[in-house]
């Protein structure tokens, strides 16, 4: 799908305040990795990541989305009035119903005349809300809308860590199912989407390929869905080695299709922003597309897996550091669970 007039006006990304590092992490660990005899440092060697972030405990979804919507409204040059739609685009949400989005739309003071909802996609929300608004950009429904994601790490690390620790029919091999649960941080990030008209230096948004490989559905799975609060219990149970080898798989596929889609080569984007997992996912996603791995821009290191906040926070922190250039072209890689592939092609 190629767009006509849809630009990305702001966007923000909201760091969680608390650090948690992979050191500290296995201490916490400690009954397990005592009973397993397992090395300490093993999290960090594997995954590539040295901390991730939480957000305070009781902070809710809506509290991180509230953090940065409020912000890309103060730096957006796009009136409060012409937001015509709100989308909650993360993971984690306050509860099962209402829509996390009304909580958020209520507290930003949005217009009564705002299509207000939330999606879910796995960890392809945000790439997927960014899609629906260019599709109504385009359509004329709307002139403007945002979206919002917070993700909330600490109930499924804190679940994940208890259940790992008093389970003791867990073996090296059960613990392979929960290791991803450990790599998972905390985060919010907000756009706002605008026509060209109402932000003539916004940038521009080119067009977007998605596929869907629903064969692999079984391959990562959370417990029943009952919001993401502090005091729930929270498990995921994850194949991690298959699920890295078909989402890499469905990405090459994708690839070649958004290539196509946009008449792009390999040596098109200047600035690649995927979502992150970690080292290896990384290594065999550049190599298995063949792009150069010098113009990613990872921040898995340092935040972690942020489900939907990892892919555009790239962006986002690529921005604040001056790194993309005027006309550079930006691609965004999404993989999600499910398995979901989506790449989105901006021009800066």
């Amino acid at each position: 799908m190629l767009y006509k007039n849809p630009v990305l006006d702001t966007l923000i990304f909201e760091e969680a305040p608390e650090v948690l590092s992979s050191e500290q992490l296995e201490k916490m660990l400690e009954p397990l990795y005592s009973r397993l005899k397992l090395s300490e440092g093993r999290l960090e060697l594997m995954t590539g990541i040295r901390e991730r972030r939480l957000w305070p405990r009781g902070f809710k979804p809506s509290d991180a989305a509230i953090l940065a919507g409020k912000k890309a409204l103060q730096k957006s040059s796009v009136p409060k009035e012409k937001i015509k739609c709100l989308i909650m685009c993360s993971v984690c949400r306050d509860f099962l119903e209402p829509a996390t989005a009304t909580v958020v739309h209520n507290a930003l003071s949005l217009p009564s005349d705002c299509f207000v909802l939330d999606i879910s996609n796995a960890c392809l929300g945000f790439l997927s809300g960014i899609i629906i608004l260019s599709e109504m950009i385009d359509n004329g429904r709307i002139e403007a809308g945002l979206l919002v994601s917070g993700e909330n790490s600490r109930a499924l690390i804190e679940s994940t860590v208890k259940m790992l620790n008093e389970n003791e029919k867990i073996n090296r091999r059960e613990l392979k199912r929960h290791f991803s649960s450990l790599t998972i941080g905390s985060g919010a990030i907000a756009a706002i989407i605008s026509s060209k008209e109402i932000s003539p230096y916004g940038h521009k948004i080119i067009g977007e390929k998605t596929s869907a490989y629903t064969e692999a559905n079984k391959l990562c799975r959370g417990t029943n869905d009952t919001g993401m609060s502090d005091d729930q219990n929270i498990l995921m149970n994850t194949d991690s080695e298959t699920l890295l080898i078909k989402g890499i798989e469905a990405a090459s596929n994708n690839w070649e299709k958004f290539k196509k889609e946009l008449s792009w080569n390999n040596q098109s984007p200047d600035i690649i922003c995927t979502h992150q997992v970690g080292v290896a996912h990384r290594k065999m996603l550049f190599e298995r597309l063949n792009l150069p791995i010098e113009r990613d821009f990872s921040n898995f290191e340092k935040y972690g897996n942020m489900g939907t906040v990892s892919c555009p926070s790239c962006l986002a922190l690529a921005e604040n550091a001056s790194l993309i250039k005027a006309k550079s072209n930006v691609a965004l890689l999404g993989i999600g669970s499910g398995i979901n592939c989506t790449m989105i092609g901006i021009q800066w």
